[in-house]
C-alpha cells in the first residue's frame, strides 16, 4: 500500500475566448485595446500548455516518501512483530483465542461501535484497500487479531479490577494504573504546554533518601506535579517523587484520592520521617497555601516557609536537603486579590479573583502557557549533627532560613536570565 502519495495539482485554465475574440485574435499577435498590449490567444496557449507540461512533470516525479506496496507490506509485518514481542514479555501466558475470518470481523463489529460512524467506515475502507492491494497476507491477519484482542482483554481486565477493588497499592496508595492514566495529561502539560527546562537532574541521588524543597505558587499546585515529572523524565533511575500535600486537600475528596493514588501523601512529619526511612524521594513546600494563593504583585517573592518542620524532618531522618527552584508557575494565573468571605462559605484557605476567574467559570481556571524552568541544587546534608539537634529550635530556624534564602537566589538568579515570560 502506498502510504504516502503525492496531490493532485489542478492545471490553471485560462478562460475561453468567444468565437470573434479568436477570429481577431489569429491575426495579430498583439491587440490593443484602449492603448494598452494585452497577450493574444497563441500567447496565452503556450502559456497554458508550458504549466500543463510543468504539472505533468511534477505528477510524473514521485515523492521522495513514498514507498512500494511491498515495502509497506514488510514494515507492518515487522512492526506488529515487534509490537507482539513486547506483549509477550509483559504477558508471557496470553493466548489469544483461535483464529478466523469469521471472528474477526465479528470482533471488528463488535468494536468498531465505539467510534464515531465516519472514523470506523475509514478503519474499514482502509483495511478492504490493503486486501485488495494483497498487502494483509495470512500471518499479518494473526498478528492483528493477537495485538487486538490482547488490547481488549486488558481493557477489560482493567475494568474489571476497578470494579471490583481487585487492584494492588501500596501502603501509601500509590496506584500505578491511576498514574498511567492521567500521565498522558501531564506529560503534554510538561512537554508542550509549558515547555519544562531542568538543571541540576545530577543532584538528585540514584537511590537513597533525600528531601526536596522547593518554593510554591500558581493558584492550582501544578508545580508539585511538574517536579515530579522533571524527575521522572529527565533522571536516569525515573525516581518516584513522593510530595507531602497541605492538610486542606482532605477537604476536597476528588483531588484528594487522586493525589493519594499517584503517590503522594499528607503532609506530617510522621509521614515525611517514615517515607525517607523507607529511601523514598520526597518532596514538601513550606510556603503552603499561602505560596499558591500570592498575588500577581508578590510573585516570586517566597513566604515565610512555616515553623521548619521539614527540617526537623530531615534531621531526624538524617535526609540531605535539595533546594528546588520553579520559575513560570507565578504566571500561569494573574491572582489580582482574594475574597475571604468566599472562602470561607466554601471552607478553603483562599478564593483567587484573576482577570478571568471567577468570571468565566471554569474556563477562567485554565492556565497560560508560560515557559517553565526547574532548577535543582546541591544537595545540603543533614546527618552531621547530633542525634538529638532536631530539637534545638534555634537551630531549626536558622537551617528554615537558609534554605529559604538559598531557593530564593536561585529563583533571582532564574529570573535574571529569563528574557521572555512566554518564550523563556
Amino acid at each position: 500500500m502506498n502510504r504516502c502519495r503525492m496531490s493532485d495539482i489542478a492545471t490553471p485554465l485560462a478562460d475561453n475566448p468567444s468565437p470573434d475574440e479568436s477570429m481577431d485574435q489569429e491575426t495579430s499577435e498583439v491587440a490593443q485595446v484602449d492603448g494598452e498590449e494585452i497577450v493574444t490567444l497563441e500567447e496565452s496557449e503556450e502559456v497554458v500548455i508550458l504549466e500543463e507540461s510543468d504539472a505533468s512533470q511534477v505528477e510524473e516525479t514521485p515523492s521522495p516518501t513514498e514507498i512500494s506496496d511491498e515495502e509497506a507490506k514488510e514494515q507492518l509485518a515487522r512492526e506488529l512483530d515487534e509490537l507482539i514481542e513486547r506483549i509477550k514479555q509483559v504477558s508471557p501466558d496470553y493466548s489469544p483465542p483461535p483464529f478466523s475470518p469469521q471472528r474477526m470481523i465479528a470482533l471488528m463489529a463488535e468494536n468498531l461501535f465505539m467510534f464515531i460512524p465516519k472514523f470506523a467506515l475509514g478503519i474499514i475502507n482502509q483495511l478492504r484497500s490493503g486486501i485488495a492491494k494483497d498487502l494483509m497476507d495470512l500471518d499479518t491477519w494473526r498478528g492483528i487479531w493477537y495485538v487486538v484482542n490482547y488490547s481488549i482483554q486488558s481493557q477489560k481486565d482493567l475494568i474489571s479490577r476497578r470494579v471490583s477493588g481487585e487492584y494492588e497499592t501500596d501502603e501509601w496508595g500509590y496506584d500505578p494504573e491511576v498514574v498511567a492514566a492521567v500521565l498522558p495529561f501531564f506529560q503534554f502539560l510538561y512537554r508542550t504546554y509549558w515547555r519544562v527546562s531542568v538543571t541540576g537532574i545530577e543532584n538528585i541521588p540514584d537511590q537513597g533518601r533525600a528531601l526536596l524543597v522547593s518554593n510554591h505558587s500558581g493558584e492550582l499546585p501544578f508545580d508539585g506535579s511538574m517536579v515530579g515529572l522533571a524527575v521522572l523524565n529527565e533522571h536516569p533511575e525515573k525516581r518516584l517523587v513522593r510530595t507531602l500535600y497541605a492538610d486542606w486537600f482532605p477537604t476536597l475528596p476528588v483531588v484528594s484520592s487522586l493525589f493519594v493514588k499517584m503517590g503522594q501523601t499528607f503532609a506530617s512529619e510522621e509521614n515525611g520521617i517514615r517515607l525517607l526511612e523507607q529511601e523514598e524521594l520526597v518532596a514538601v513546600y513550606p510556603e503552603g497555601y499561602k505560596g499558591v494563593g500570592k498575588l500577581f504583585k508578590d510573585r516570586y517573592h517566597l513566604a515565610r516557609f512555616g515553623r521548619g518542620g521539614f527540617i526537623r524532618t530531615a534531621l531526624r531522618a538524617g535526609a540531605p536537603v535539595i533546594p528546588v527552584s520553579v520559575v513560570g508557575a507565578e504566571e500561569t494565573y494573574i491572582t489580582l486579590g482574594r475574597s475571604d468571605a468566599l472562602a470561607r462559605l466554601l471552607g478553603i484557605p483562599y478564593f483567587p479573583v484573576s482577570p478571568t476567574f471567577p468570571w468565566l467559570g471554569l474556563l477562567g481556571l485554565i492556565p497560560l502557557p508560560t515557559k517553565w524552568f526547574i532548577d535543582f541544587g546541591e544537595p545540603l546534608p543533614m546527618n552531621n549533627y547530633d542525634s538529638d539537634a532536631w530539637e534545638n529550635p534555634l537551630l531549626i530556624s536558622q537551617l528554615t532560613d537558609q534554605i529559604r534564602n538559598i531557593i530564593q537566589n536561585m529563583v533571582y538568579a532564574r529570573l535574571a536570565e529569563r528574557k521572555s515570560v512566554l518564550f523563556g
